[in-house]
């Protein structure tokens, strides 16, 4: 198998998080080629072109390209920037999806970038220590879509251990905390904008799950909205083969209910993982292969 047919394998596997980080990567990739081209060639496309996707504080010009809002989470300001927030949402992000499936983690980095970008507007057009600055300031990267998963595992799982080199064990909640609080106090030590959507991402993962636990409309709406929009970016098969069976179907085939994956999420907000039983965490995990 190729490298090209091995990234077209791995794309088309029902998983989220690979899904992101080979989008992010790709447009990093194809950014970085344009960046070479007009450089060895002494133009100006590379800053041209990116312009209209990275998310502008200026409503004037944002106002032009709303999509930027969407598209300003995929791009990154050099190797390491794009490394770390690719190693985090990997690390992390693979937790969320193991435990409430695709549809929920796309949600989380979606609507968390989003939700960084629009706090980050907010700052920019509000606040005065910005007004000096709000006419060419311009947001990019994944950080808080990333920050967004990273608070929302660490809300549904806070005891969850990862090992860390020269720290040990370290409770999941704590490294979320840490983060939020790092950014926080980084505010006025520059990138000022970065760090104010960072925290947007940050309290949306947080809300995100006690949405979750509380099972409203919005939660059920937001899933309707997000498998639509998946449908139809799937490959369906053009020709649908049955086969008929006299078997009865097992136990173990059958997809659980969103009555019993919901008790079980508020289980584990009340009590923690490790309460439930091995059944509890079987029906969790089909459900999450949904």
């Amino acid at each position: 198998m190729s490298i090209l047919d091995e990234i077209k394998f791995r794309f088309q596997q029902n998983n989220a998080i690979t899904r992101i980080i080979f989008l992010n990567v790709f447009v990093f990739l194809f950014f970085s080629v344009l960046s070479v081209l007009g450089f060895l060639f002494n133009q100006s496309i590379f800053s041209d072109i990116v312009s209209y996707f990275v998310l502008p504080s200026n409503l004037s010009k944002l106002i032009f390209h709303p999509w930027s809002i969407l598209t300003y989470m995929f791009l990154h300001d050099g190797f390491m920037h794009i490394l770390f927030n690719m190693l985090w949402l990997y690390w992390i992000g693979s937790l969320l999806q193991e435990y409430l499936g695709n549809t929920k983690t796309y949600q989380a980095y979606f609507l968390g970038g989003i939700s960084g970008g629009l706090l980050y507007l907010l700052a920019y057009n509000l606040m005065p220590v910005f007004a000096a600055n709000v006419s060419y300031s311009f947001a990019l990267g994944a950080s808080a879509g990333v920050l967004a998963v990273v608070c929302a595992a660490a809300t549904l799982l806070p005891d969850y251990n990862f090992q860390l080199l020269f720290f040990g064990n370290v409770k999941l909640k704590y490294i979320a905390l840490i983060s939020v609080l790092l950014d926080l106090i980084s505010i006025p030590q520059g990138n000022a904008g970065g760090h104010i959507a960072h925290l947007g991402g940050a309290l949306f993962g947080y809300l995100f799950i006690k949405l979750i636990y509380a099972n409203n409309n919005l939660s059920h709406r937001l899933d309707a909205l997000f498998d639509g929009i998946l449908n139809v970016f799937t490959t369906k098969p053009k020709i649908k083969i049955q086969h008929k069976t006299t078997f009865m179907k097992t136990a173990s085939n059958v997809r659980p209910s969103q009555v019993d994956v919901d008790v079980i999420l508020d289980k584990i907000s009340k009590s923690g993982y490790e309460s439930l039983s091995q059944a509890e965490k079987e029906t969790l995990f089909k459900a999450s292969k949904d």
